[in-house]
């Protein structure tokens, strides 16, 4: 049964069923160690079950983001069927490509998206994290009974990507690395292998200003999670704390400008191509603007397993 931990400056909370909050008695400073003390979270959720009213509201709490840094963070590249078509790709010839995000990008579920002042097309992807609960050493083959050997909770992030920093590149860690730029949480969800058995089940919604983006369920993934476990294992190890996020579904602001106009763009010199491209971002609403409201959402649509909602605010630096 999942247990919902949450984080504030004060320490580690489990979330009851009713929204408050009960302190977990552990001297734990990071995720890892948190991670490691189950006994002393199990009894803690223990008395929440008991006493679901008792304690402080989550909601009056300042949440900060229940994955602690430095940790790895490494990213699934294109891993949703939808996601794929929107990126003029075919779901079914689609490799399997990971990269890596700085740890310093981390930030709360509730902390502002700072853009930074040379960024102007600013991307959102909600993206569903496995959080890592045991060492995975290279070479290891992770198989869908096994995976909660590995993966000890879920937890809700959003890619924030600078486009126009990372497309002319061709590269990702600058343009989804800056700081504020994965925002983690609210709820680090601790699963058993009968909660990872309903991953197929779980919804990833994001609005924006209350308008829905993204909607789709983890069936649309094309490499699932012990798969893709499987084939990053086969040159990172990753180690307790350590988070792996399994791509977005679409409805991103960036779209494929289709294959007519890829052809045309492909006769042109890189500056030219480019110019042209962002000449034309720049009608596109959809891209984050300062003071936008970007909520994200994970859960199964009958409520079992809630990793919650964050909020964020875009801000100019």
């Amino acid at each position: 049964m999942s247990i919902r931990v949450v984080r504030t400056a004060e320490g580690w909370w489990v979330e009851s069923t009713t929204g408050r909050l009960h302190r977990i008695g552990t001297r734990a400073d990071t995720t890892a160690a948190l991670l490691a003390d189950r006994l002393a979270v199990q009894e803690t959720a223990d008395r929440a079950a008991a006493e679901p009213d008792a304690g402080p509201s989550a909601g009056e709490a300042e949440l900060l983001s229940p994955v602690t840094a430095p940790c790895r963070v490494v990213a699934q590249m294109v891993n949703y069927g939808s996601h794929a078509v929107d990126s003029g790709f075919d779901p079914d010839t689609v490799p399997p490509v990971f990269f890596r995000k700085a740890s310093g990008s981390v930030s709360g579920p509730y902390q502002d998206i700072v853009r930074p002042p040379h960024v102007r097309f600013l991307d959102y992807e909600v993206e569903l994290g496995l959080v890592m609960g045991a060492d995975l050493p290279v070479g290891t083959e992770v198989t869908d009974s096994s995976l909660s050997k590995y993966v000890a909770a879920l937890i809700v992030a959003d890619d924030v990507s600078a486009r126009d920093l990372q497309l002319p590149k061709t590269q990702f860690y600058e343009s989804k690395s800056y700081p504020t730029f994965t925002p983690l949480g609210p709820r680090l969800l601790l699963v058993d292998g009968d909660d990872l058995a309903r991953l197929p089940d779980l919804r990833l919604t994001l609005k924006v200003n209350g308008i829905t983006r993204q909607d789709r369920t983890t069936t649309d993934m094309i490499v699932r999670p012990a798969r893709a476990l499987s084939l990053l294992a086969r040159f990172q190890n990753l180690q307790p704390g350590d988070v792996l996020l399994t791509g977005t579904p679409g409805g991103t602001a960036l779209k494929s400008p289709g294959r007519l106009l890829s052809t045309l763009a492909a006769l042109l010199p890189p500056h030219k191509r480019w110019q042209k491209f962002f000449a034309r971002q720049q009608a596109n609403p959809d891209y984050l603007k300062d003071g936008d409201i970007v909520a994200a959402r994970i859960a199964t649509d009958d409520g079992v397993l809630d990793l919650g909602e964050q909020r964020t605010v875009v801000r100019a630096r």
